[in-house]
């Protein structure tokens, strides 16, 4: 296995000023069954956030949802100050037990959340702070006035979207910079390709959740077994790999709260596909 390494994935300047290396980490895991309550072996999940900047990844991504508050309060908990590490997190869900997401885009919702979400992180200010969800039950343009609010107080340095359209982000756009998206997106799931082209357009950075599919990679296909061999790798791995390879502004945040796991996907930054192994990766989708 390669090794462990995310500065190998290349770096990319999210706002255009905020450099980050390309694989980052996602914080929702290292909560309890459901994403709710504590870890069952906190002190595992602690090792693991302590272990993320030590593999050269700088880029975390949470939210005040997940446990809910228990992600914020362990990366506080763990590296507070964040030398050197962008943390990025999210608001607009709130939770009412394992497993039950309910998006509120209510003015005062959001403000609060980002406020919060300060205290719990031990910020004066949010390098990065994503809208979870659009709440379907507000005016779009009172929840985008209430980030553009924020950002103007200084609050909040960046802010981006989460599972959006392309008209989503041109209207989020009248209000303030959007300067990253977050969609569900994998080798497995190309729902969101206008959304990835759009902002490799117009160098937004792209975040897909779930870029490992749960591991959902077809070993049995011999094309694919063939190159998980040739790589010595894992299909996580190429499936990291395949993200990095697809697109500049792709920011792959796989999560976990197991170390020997961290270590496995940051490994994949160091797999350089060719362009022949890309196109057969991609004929498989």
């Amino acid at each position: 296995m390669p090794t462990p390494d995310a500065s190998r994935s290349g770096t990319f300047a999210i706002g255009g000023d905020m450099i980050v290396n390309r694989l980052g980490f996602g914080a929702m895991r290292v909560t309890g069954n459901g994403i709710w309550g504590p870890p069952s072996d906190p002190d595992e999940a602690k090792r693991t956030l302590r272990r993320v900047p030590e593999l050269g990844i700088n880029f975390i991504d949470t939210a005040e949802a997940y446990g809910p508050y228990i992600s914020e309060e362990l990366l506080a908990e763990t590296l507070a100050p964040y030398k050197n590490v962008v943390i990025a997190t999210k608001g607009g869900h709130s939770r009412q037990g394992p497993n039950i997401w309910t998006p509120i885009g209510r003015p005062e919702f959001l403000i609060q959340g980002v406020k919060t979400s300060l205290m719990r992180l031990k910020v004066e200010r949010i390098d990065l702070w994503q809208l979870h969800r659009i709440d379907p039950k507000v005016p779009a343009n009172e929840q985008f006035d209430a980030i553009a609010s924020l950002v103007k107080q200084g609050l909040i340095r960046h802010a981006g979207l989460s599972e959006v359209s392309v008209a989503e982000i041109e209207a989020a756009q009248k209000f303030f910079p959007v300067a990253s998206v977050q969609n569900k997106y994998s080798m497995t799931d190309g729902n969101s390709e206008a959304v990835l082209d759009y902002c490799e357009a117009n160098r937004l950075g792209f975040i897909p959740w779930r870029p490992i599919d749960g591991g959902n990679t077809d070993a049995s296909n011999p094309a694919f077994a063939a190159l998980l061999k040739k790589y010595n790798a894992t299909g996580g791995q190429l499936a990291l790999a395949w993200l990095l390879k697809r697109s500049p502004v792709m920011l792959p945040i796989p999560g976990t709260g197991k170390v020997a796991h961290l270590e496995e996907n940051a490994a994949a930054a160091a797999i350089d596909l060719s362009a022949e192994d890309f196109a057969t990766l991609s004929s498989l989708r």
